[in-house]
């Protein structure tokens, strides 16, 4: 094996030096969403079910959120109506009349209501929940479309949140990860586990879950942050029918076998017997170690298959004058930082 010095990492090339190019609609086995589509899908499921009222205890209220109760005593004042919280921070509410709201939390709030209904009721039950945030700060980052923050209005579930974020990029992976402040209460799912600061909640969830509209696709909250990873992926460059840059799926794996088959099949004149595979040096990002490895006899089944690894390049030349493009290594990691970038696994 030889290992190659380079100027400049993939990786690197591939972020701050040419955009990634998206492969054609129609072509087969493209990652990417229609941002239309699934706004569309977004708006038509928000539509079907009115948000329910979050019981976040500790969240702070300020002016301009709405506010439920529920007052089992006094459902005729109550059932069915939100209450908004005024610039200065005070809510009118009925029975009650006017309580300071803003700069408390949920559960302060719900106190006090308790103690000021308990002159008209003998043991007061009252339930405070948020109906709507004034403002939802939320970020997305990471593989979609528009990263940054959003303000979000109304309840909003991560599949609408990443809709709105104008869909995933061809090459994001099939998770997506939330953070949560703790003050916020926990992330409602069976694998969230707490920061090592004690401060957030993390999960993460399956993308084909959120997708299908299961459990995990959960209401987003103000101040959650929701990354969507990059996938690996590996490069053909070459002699194949189809060169282009393919995620690894879920799984994790992807071999040379496959990547021949993803790539369509090699070139009638391609050399075969002399393509080999480019791999980072663990522990650095400019240098690359160049792996022979005999396609022709993978194909026959003499040699047994090679697992690739996130950013290799496997490399078919041309036995004709054709290859003289690709003489130095260089050349052959520029020619696939402009490739398009297809899934080789679908979610």
């Amino acid at each position: 094996m030889r290992t190659v010095m380079k100027r400049h990492s993939l990786e690197k090339r591939t972020q701050n030096e040419r955009p990634v190019r998206h492969a054609a609609p129609g072509s087969p086995n493209v990652h990417f969403y229609l941002p239309a589509l699934l706004l569309g899908l977004a708006q038509l499921a928000s539509s079907q079910q009115p948000a329910a009222p979050l019981t976040l205890p500790n969240y702070i209220l300020g002016p301009g959120d709405q506010i439920a109760l529920v007052v089992p005593a006094l459902a005729a004042d109550f059932t069915g109506k939100t209450f908004r919280i005024e610039g200065g921070g005070d809510i009118a509410l009925p029975v009650v009349g006017t309580v300071h709201a803003g700069g408390r939390t949920v559960h302060a709030v719900q106190d006090d209501l308790k103690d000021r209904l308990s002159a008209i009721l003998q043991t007061p039950d009252v339930v405070v929940s948020v109906a709507e945030f004034a403002g939802q700060p939320v970020s997305v980052l990471g593989s979609v479309t528009l990263p940054g923050i959003r303000q979000l209005q109304g309840h909003k579930t991560l599949f609408e949140v990443l809709s709105l974020s104008g869909g995933l990029r061809p090459e994001a992976g099939t998770t997506v990860e939330i953070t949560r402040d703790l003050r916020m209460g926990p992330i409602p799912l069976p694998n969230a586990t707490a920061s090592s600061t004690g401060e957030f909640s993390i999960a993460t969830i399956k993308l084909k879950n959120v997708m299908n509209a299961s459990a995990e696709n959960i209401l987003v909250l103000p101040g959650d942050t929701v990354f969507v990873p990059k996938a690996g992926i590996v490069y053909a460059v070459g002699s194949v029918t189809k060169p282009g840059g393919y995620t690894i799926g879920e799984d994790g794996l992807l071999s040379a076998l496959q990547m021949v088959s993803l790539a369509g099949g090699f070139l009638r004149t391609a050399a075969t017997a002399k393509s080999k595979i480019l791999r980072l040096v663990p522990g650095t990002a400019a240098s690359r170690t160049e792996i022979d490895i005999n396609i022709k006899r993978l194909m026959a089944g003499k040699i047994a298959d090679v697992p690739l690894q996130p950013n290799d390049i496997l490399f078919i030349p041309n036995s004709g004058a054709k290859s003289a493009g690709f003489r130095t290594i260089d050349a052959i990691v520029t020619a696939a930082t402009g490739l398009a970038i297809y899934s080789g696994s679908r979610l």
